[in-house]
């Protein structure tokens, strides 16, 4: 054994599509949508691995691969991870780089005749994946950001999972629930006993993480279950149906708007 002891690795995170699977699925489909997990490598508590949300947008990218006729892209691993910066391990890009990083895949998608890509995010911090996706239109590419808060909160609600999305913030029991699910063995001793909670986190973005916690939890992780975790992936699936239908539509209102018609646009924010 080195000295550095033993480490665990994690397969199936990687797509194993041929280049003549990809050319199959494209040709039978008006519109040709990829579908891109964007995680982070970031601390989350003594419990859960620093690839957690990677691990959770790679689990909902599958299971919407395995029920959409999409491309399923291997994942981005290291994001904005800056309010965590105080634990060890933590490891960020910069905002404009990731801003970059997803505009040259969809870039490199459209000089293949995909001109559809699907955020799937597994970090709140990546806050810049809605300003790729709004600048995204006249860009060439349809872009979308999954799941949504709304998303979130329907699929809490027919899990069963009794934390609130304001208390569940960090390494709590949505995420512990779904990788109990997908991946047990990754799940350490402990999180039966490290709930806490910090519902006022006005000045996150000042403080960071270390501000509000000493453990890295904010949350109820010993309220996850595997049961939870199905069901949670299982409705995020069912949700991401309406933004296929979205995203494959003939034509968006923004793409109509350009076309010289004036559609009604929702201007709150």
């Amino acid at each position: 054994m080195s000295s550095s002891g033993t480490r665990s690795t994690v397969s199936g995170l990687l797509p194993l599509d041929t280049t003549e699977d990809v050319r199959k699925r494209g040709s039978g489909v008006a519109r040709q949508v990829a579908v891109l997990p964007v995680g982070s490598f970031e601390q989350h508590g003594p419990f859960l691995p620093l690839a957690t949300d990677t691990l959770v947008a790679c689990a909902i990218a599958r299971e919407v691969a395995a029920a959409y006729p999409v491309h399923l892209l291997p994942p981005v691993t290291i994001s904005c991870s800056h309010e965590h910066a105080a634990w060890p391990g933590t490891v960020s890009i910069s905002s404009v780089t990731l801003h970059a990083v997803v505009r040259d895949i969809a870039a490199s998608l459209r000089g293949s005749g995909v001109d559809t890509l699907v955020l799937v995010n597994g970090h709140g911090g990546n806050y810049v994946l809605g300003n790729v996706v709004q600048e995204s239109v006249g860009s060439g590419t349809r872009m979308a950001l999954f799941p949504a808060m709304e998303d979130w909160e329907a699929a809490r609600e027919r899990a069963g999972v009794q934390t609130s999305l304001l208390s569940d913030m960090h390494a709590g029991e949505i995420e512990t629930s779904i990788l109990l699910h997908t991946h047990p063995e990754l799940v350490k001793a402990g999180y039966e006993t490290s709930d806490f909670l910090a519902d006022d986190r006005r000045h996150l973005l000042t403080l960071g993480m270390s501000g509000y916690t000493e453990s890295g939890v904010i949350g109820r992780p010993s309220m996850a279950a595997a049961e939870k975790g199905k069901e949670l992936l299982a409705a995020l699936t069912d949700s991401f149906g309406a933004y296929f239908s979205l995203v494959t539509t003939d034509t968006l209102p923004s793409e109509a708007s350009e076309a010289g018609t004036s559609p009604v646009v929702d201007r709150r924010h």
